[in-house]
């Protein structure tokens, strides 16, 4: 039985190009999305689409990453982040605006900026296949679909007011393109204080090179200027399984063994949360 187009899905067709051809104007046929070109596109089961074909760039989560971090999220640690991407996202979107949120996990914070924008859509894109299960669910107007940041996105020109970037890689050519001229990209990033007790604790985790912030703005500075910066710095207690949520849930998963975690004593109980948000116009 051909799957349903999911009603967020759908509200996205006038909005999409094809991936293959990149021509605009989807339409779905028997369960699958389709091009004038005869280019067809699964629905999965789960609500997103499946755009992504051929060899990826970056390596999605897993299914221990997306559940560890379904699991730490709900216990709302990371809700101020949460807010302030509302808030930023609030302050400068339309009341029907168009919100893409580009490498978006299990939905987390676009779900959190839709609760904000009642008459608002949104678009999820991530190369995992096992976040977006979570990500096509997360929020009734939330679309979702498979698809690497680095390639060209299978968005026609100028269709978003806001671009999320949460913790996520970066593609300023592609951002730019989709953004509208008044739109706004909202980036969210780690500064060095993020999680330190945790990287003084297990030498494995991925730190933050303290050139990051520098090579951001280089990239980012011939298409966006800055509108407003924000830093949201607070500590959170973790219990014994939060922590090993927290880690599990980050790119240092792929790093650390539960053996290593386990033989080098109890996780901090404490950690500090340090992140910066920035709003950009285009140029």
């Amino acid at each position: 039985m051909p799957v349903l187009l999911p009603p967020a899905l759908e509200r996205f067709l006038d909005l999409l190009r094809c991936p293959t051809c990149r021509t605009r104007g989807l339409y779905t046929d028997h369960g699958a999305l389709r091009c004038g070109a005869g280019h067809t596109f699964d629905i999965a089961r789960h609500g997103y689409a499946g755009f992504l074909t051929g060899t990826r760039a970056t390596s999605g989560d897993d299914a221990a990453m997306v559940q560890a971090r379904n699991r730490f999220l709900a216990t709302g640690r990371y809700a101020s982040i949460r807010r302030t991407v509302a808030r930023l996202v609030a302050d400068s979107s339309p009341a029907r605006g168009t919100v893409v949120d580009v490498g978006c996990g299990t939905g987390y914070y676009l779900a959190g900026v839709l609760d904000q924008l009642p008459e608002a859509r949104g678009l999820g894109l991530d190369t995992s296949v096992r976040a977006l299960r979570s990500a096509a669910r997360a929020h009734e107007r939330a679309a979702a679909a498979t698809w690497d940041v680095f390639r060209p996105f299978p968005l026609a020109d100028g269709v978003a007011d806001v671009v999320l970037d949460v913790f996520a890689p970066r593609n300023p050519v592609e951002f730019h393109r989709v953004l509208r001229p008044a739109g706004r990209l909202i980036v969210v990033r780690p500064t060095g204080r993020h999680l330190a007790e945790l990287h003084g604790r297990v030498p494995a985790m991925v730190t933050v090179d303290p050139a990051k912030e520098q090579r951001l703005h280089r990239a980012l500075d011939p298409y966006f200027e800055v509108v407003v910066t924000e830093q949201v710095e607070y500590s959170i207690t973790l219990g014994g399984l939060e922590a090993l949520n927290l880690v599990g849930m980050t790119p240092s998963a792929r790093h650390v063994s539960r053996a290593e975690l386990d033989d080098g004593g109890p996780l901090p109980d404490r950690v500090t949360v340090s992140v910066l948000a920035t709003a950009y116009k285009p140029r």
